[in-house]
């Protein structure tokens, strides 16, 4: 096979290009053996390293990780691009997400209102769940995510409503801390103590916490009814 040219556009124009030419037959055979499924664990992983290039304040990492984290976002559209009876492309992908924030910020778009932070979020997931006809406020958080993330997300959803119930039971979680801590660095050592503990008792501390939300899931759906 002969060298190729690399793309004559700049930005992601260019990254575009450059995709369509790893997929094309004079391609890379890595790259045209990649599916949805296959590329999901490097989508994690980019993700993740971006997360800790954030945390480290490097601008370069940031830069650097931010470009992996939009590599998979073209090349999963390109795979969708391909697809035989529902092809979609990266500009469908850019046209979704765009409506999608319009919808979402009507105080900008439509009502002009002045909102809070708070405002501004719970109006967002009360949008979100008439969009997708949810019923319970457990719906859309996926359960694969990070337990510590998963719990979080459960426990921020049943602050942002009014039912009295699901109040109740997050106030009993909040009081079943019973050491005073009141800064994220005394949260981050309680947390690495636990975590310790857990190991020292031969206990999955990721699989233990798992479970416990399963049954706040539970829990959080029988009081909606």
């Amino acid at each position: 096979m002969s060298a190729q040219k690399p793309p004559a556009k700049n930005g992601v124009a260019g990254l575009i290009e450059l995709m369509d030419l790893l997929r094309s037959k004079d391609g890379c055979p890595w790259d045209n053996e990649q599916t949805h499924q296959s590329l999901i664990e490097y989508l994690l992983e980019e993700s993740y390293e971006f997360a800790e290039a954030v945390e480290s304040g490097n601008r370069q990492a940031i830069r650097e990780e931010l470009g992996d984290v939009l590599l998979q976002v073209v090349f999963h559209s390109k795979i969708a691009q391909e697809h035989s009876q529902d092809p979609f492309n990266i500009d469908d992908v850019a046209d979704v997400i765009t409506n999608k924030l319009i919808k979402r910020h009507p105080h900008i778009f439509a009502d002009s209102k002045d909102l809070t932070t708070s405002e501004v979020e719970n109006n967002w997931e009360m949008i979100k769940q008439k969009e997708k006809n949810r019923t319970s406020i457990t719906d859309g958080v996926p359960v694969a995510i990070p337990a510590l993330m998963h719990a979080d997300k459960l426990i921020t959803r049943v602050k942002s409503v009014k039912d009295e119930i699901a109040q109740v039971k997050e106030n009993q979680l909040v009081n079943d801390v019973k050491k005073d801590l009141n800064s994220e660095a005394e949260v981050g050592q309680f947390l690495l103590s636990f975590v310790a503990m857990c190991n020292e008792r031969g206990i999955d501390s990721e699989s233990a916490l798992r479970k416990a939300i399963s049954q706040y899931r539970n829990e959080i759906k029988k009081s909606e009814n």
